[in-house]
């Protein structure tokens, strides 16, 4: 009984805690063109963060290839007005920094270019992550549903 009475909140606590890690991951296994893209993004991104742009520039194409790849394999569950958008400004964007790479671009113009695309991905992330909230979640677009209200007034 001893056990039990541990355990349990350890369980709880456990689950509690990668309740939003299970989201994501679900948004990567439901849409695998969102996570190919993610792997290029991160393969690139992050070295450039440390000021070496060889992955993104020798790897521009495939990424372009993956976020046209996204773009017309839209899960429906994730088949949204914004999501769509998204997904065409991405696939856009990065035929852009392709072009712009294969044209001897500034360093300074492919970073960039390679943080909007970031940018855009994230927002993508971000709005899987909405879809699958209930549409009370979603409705809320006055600011004053959401903000605190102060105590002093």
């Amino acid at each position: 009984m001893r056990k039990v009475i541990f355990v349990l909140p350890g369980l709880v606590l456990f689950l509690i805690l990668n309740a939003g890690a299970v989201q994501a991951q679900s948004a990567f296994d439901k849409w695998p063109a969102l996570k190919n893209f993610h792997e290029v993004m991160s393969q690139t991104f992050h070295p450039m963060e440390d000021g070496n742009l060889e992955p993104i520039k020798t790897r521009s194409l495939e990424m372009s290839e993956k976020a046209a790849l996204l773009n017309k394999d839209i899960p429906a569950e994730f088949n949204t007005p914004g999501i769509n958008d998204a997904a065409k400004r991405l696939e856009e964007g990065c035929r852009t920094m392709n072009d712009m790479i294969t044209n001897k671009a500034s360093d300074e113009e492919i970073k960039k270019s390679l943080i909007s695309m970031h940018d855009v991905f994230h927002e993508i992330a971000g709005l899987c992550s909405d879809s699958a909230k209930p549409d009370t979640d979603k409705s809320k677009t006055d600011k004053s549903e959401t903000e605190i209200p102060d105590p002093s007034k």
